[in-house]
């Protein structure tokens, strides 16, 4: 990867704004002792493709898949649809259905949906939802088919060009060094039409035996990899990270030159995704 000059990467960090989806997120909350995501509803553990990250699957796998319902504070400022499995599995009617019953019952929330893009249909969607994070990890149908199992790659470009006429649209891609970040300029290039482009750091599970043969594990857990990845793909698309991490990121900066940032590693593996918030209730 070329160099890069630290002050810019420093003044990369110190600018970058919030995820839109991060707002109102105990993880952006300095005061936070211990944060926790923003409430969710899960729809559904089930989805149509197979990606060889999904750690929803590895919830399944392991009888750890959150029931379908309401997740977290009953006095929300956001609403995320959904963190595990695929929302619109069970049409997009239903998901709107959901939207409306969560603004009757907690008036002004924003409500962010989280979607693979497949099977939602963005004529019925509409602007029924604040935020819409669609999953685009691969910039080639070829490469598509290999990490998502299915071929769905025209269709997800489509529907974010589509969603991105009518409402706050975010491309939602996965770092996986020797998986895709060959094609993350691609993916930039697409994401450049939308709000955003999240990218997310990946979480490793061994189970994910496709992703542990693939993947360089030494580049995933570089923060420095990852960080000059982001600088570099914000010439093309208006990119974000996740909130908590730059949060901290720019706590480390308080203290340390951002040479030592880039030194810093994480420990990316996982071992039973779990839901952190307790259920509340369901529409169903």
């Amino acid at each position: 990867m070329t160099l890069i000059n630290a002050a810019k990467i420093r003044k990369f960090l110190e600018n970058l704004p919030y995820p839109a989806h991060c707002i109102h997120c105990q993880g952006i909350d300095e005061k936070a002792e211990n944060p926790v995501h923003h409430p969710s509803y899960e729809v559904t553990p089930s989805c149509n493709l197979r990606c060889i990250f999904c750690y929803s699957r590895i919830a399944e796998l392991k009888g750890a898949a959150p029931k379908p319902g309401y997740y977290g504070s009953l006095n929300p400022k956001a609403i995320t649809i959904s963190q595990y499995g695929e929302p619109f599995v069970v049409g997009t009617e239903r998901v709107v259905k959901i939207i409306r019953k969560l603004r009757e019952r907690f008036g002004e929330v924003r409500i962010d949906i989280q979607t693979n893009g497949t099977l939602l249909d963005p004529e019925i969607l509409g602007n029924e939802a604040d935020i819409v994070m669609i999953s685009l990890d691969a910039g080639s149908r070829e490469s598509y088919v290999e990490i998502a199992g299915r071929d769905y790659f025209k269709k997800v470009v489509e529907n974010i060009r589509r969603m991105s006429e009518q409402t706050y649209t975010a491309v939602r891609t996965v770092f996986m060094p020797g998986v895709n970040d060959y094609e993350l300029e691609r993916i930039a290039e697409i994401a450049s039409i939308a709000e955003e482009l999240f990218l997310q750091p990946i979480s490793i599970y061994r189970e994910n035996t496709e992703l542990m043969r693939r993947l360089d594990v030494e580049r995933a857990e570089s923060l420095g990899e990852y960080i000059k990845t982001a600088y570099r793909l914000s010439e093309i698309a208006e990119v974000r990270i996740p909130g908590c991490l730059l949060l901290n990121m720019r706590w480390f900066l308080k203290e340390y030159d951002v040479g030592d940032l880039l030194l810093v590693r994480r420990d990316a593996f996982g071992s039973m995704p779990i839901m952190q918030r307790d259920w509340q209730f369901s529409f169903d």
